[in-house]
């Protein structure tokens, strides 16, 4: 009789050494609790669309006291709380459930942090929800802690990060990065300042330092777009066309260590350069025009947009035999991630979407489900892609005053719906990205492997 796909998996899982199979058993864990915050998310976005539409009156008081009811905001901004906590705890124990499986250091103290927002989330909020990632996220600590000693600094990520600093080729990339901003900035300023400031007022002077700021991120985002890949899409392929692969296969590492070290190695350089450029956005922030917040969300946009090009380079790596083949790959999805999307937000049904996530409205005052559509699609759009996210988030900035969650009145029937910043969802979206391309990677490997 041919053995089901159920009965090859246990017995694949007998031949486990013990640690090994209590790892898996913590993943499941996670897995688990992630999939109950997704499906906790689904129900209370559905229901809050009801209730925004009027749909349910009443709904987000009711909502509030039961779920949010030691929050003191008003309600649809509460429910926003509870929903943008649901999407953030399924995103960390997906992250986190990586680091498990990858025997990394930091899984189990972020776990333990993760459990302590989510506890106080619950004590000092009312947040009864957050019982979902904690049932889920004790049970997976209680099991950790059995395997402390399985978690320990990736080796990969230590040897791959060392080799990197101890040879030319990163201070060259450093100085050229360096370079290239410094030189950029020197010439935003000669021309706008020289071109259009005459006078010496804080207007003026304001309008220097935003327009530098803009420039500096800009120019930060385009170096990162060809930065990423190209330390990450010979992470595999690369081990493969030097004959090394074969003698990684025999030692004692799991594939999602192997995938990790790697990908940590060439995002910690990368983390470097970002650091680096700190001092250069400065001089913007000196100049006035530029808040506190604006360095803070544009650094975490830059941080994510490196992670997730990162984790490109390292699935087509997987994927493909060839560094060649699988940096085309990478670059291909890369530019039309970063720029194919900001075309097709200009094309005038998209730009209505756009228009409408923005506060400016969407032109519909007939219905208020299809506004209200048109708001969702619209953020959703908008979280995808860097530079909108940028854009708008700035936007908001300007207009509301709004770094975090706000309510939009819809022209339709006067309703409220809650929405956060673009640049709080593209952090979220993009760590559940990345999460969910190395777990394809490390399938591909173990296929190959097969």
């Amino acid at each position: 009789m041919t053995p089901t796909r159920v009965q090859l998996i246990d017995e694949a899982e007998e031949l486990l050494e013990p640690r090994e199979r209590a790892l898996l058993r913590i993943a499941r864990v996670l897995l688990g609790g992630a999939l109950a915050n997704g499906a906790a998310l689904a129900l209370t976005l559905l229901l809050a669309l009801a209730g925004a539409l009027r749909l349910w009156p009443g709904y987000f008081a009711t909502a509030q006291g039961l779920l949010a009811g030691g929050l003191t905001l008003a309600p649809d901004t509460a429910m926003a709380v509870v929903m943008l906590l649901l999407l953030a705890d399924g995103g960390l124990l997906l992250v986190l459930m990586t680091g498990v499986l990858a025997r990394e250091f930091w899984a189990l103290p972020g776990l333990g942090l993760l459990l302590l927002v989510n506890l106080a989330g619950l004590l000092l909020g009312g947040l009864t929800l957050t019982v979902v990632t904690l049932v889920p996220g004790a049970w997976a600590l209680a099991l950790s802690l059995r395997e402390a000693r399985s978690f320990r600094i990736n080796p990969v990520m230590r040897k791959e990060f060392r080799g990197r600093m101890r040879g030319p080729r990163s201070f060259i990339v450093l100085t050229v990065y360096l370079g290239l901003m410094s030189a950029f900035t020197a010439l935003l300023y000669l021309v706008f300042g020289s071109g259009t400031v005459q006078g010496t007022g804080s207007a003026a002077i304001g309008a220097i330092g935003r327009v530098l700021f803009i420039g500096l991120v800009s120019i930060e985002l385009l170096l990162i777009l060809f930065i990423a890949p190209a330390f990450t899409a010979g992470a595999i392929t690369g081990e493969r066309e030097f004959g090394t692969w074969d003698l990684l296969q025999t030692t004692l590492l799991v594939r999602p260590a192997l995938l990790i070290g790697k990908l940590e190695s060439a995002l910690g350089y990368i983390l470097l350069l970002l650091f680096s450029s700190i001092p250069l956005q400065s001089i913007a922030f000196l100049f006035g025009g530029v808040t506190l917040a604006e360095l803070v969300v544009s650094f975490a946009v830059l941080s994510v947009t490196a992670i997730v090009l990162g984790t490109l380079g390292i699935y087509f790596s997987a994927h493909t035999t060839r560094t060649l083949t699988a940096s085309m790959r990478a670059y291909t999805v890369a530019l039309g991630l970063l720029f194919g999307i900001p075309l097709l937000l200009n094309l005038p049904l998209f730009n209505a979407f756009v228009n409408a996530a923005s506060g400016f409205g969407s032109g519909i005052s007939a219905s208020p489900v299809l506004e209200a559509i048109f708001v969702y699609v619209g953020f959703l759009l908008v979280s995808l892609n860097p530079v909108a996210t940028a854009l708008v988030t700035q936007q908001l900035l300007a207009d509301r005053n709004v770094a975090g969650l706000w309510t939009l009145v819809l022209s339709s029937d006067g309703s409220t719906i809650p929405l956060v910043s673009p640049w709080i969802s593209l952090v979220v979206f993009y760590l559940l990205i990345s999460t969910i391309l190395v777990a394809l990677a490390v399938r591909r490997m173990r296929k190959v492997e097969a």
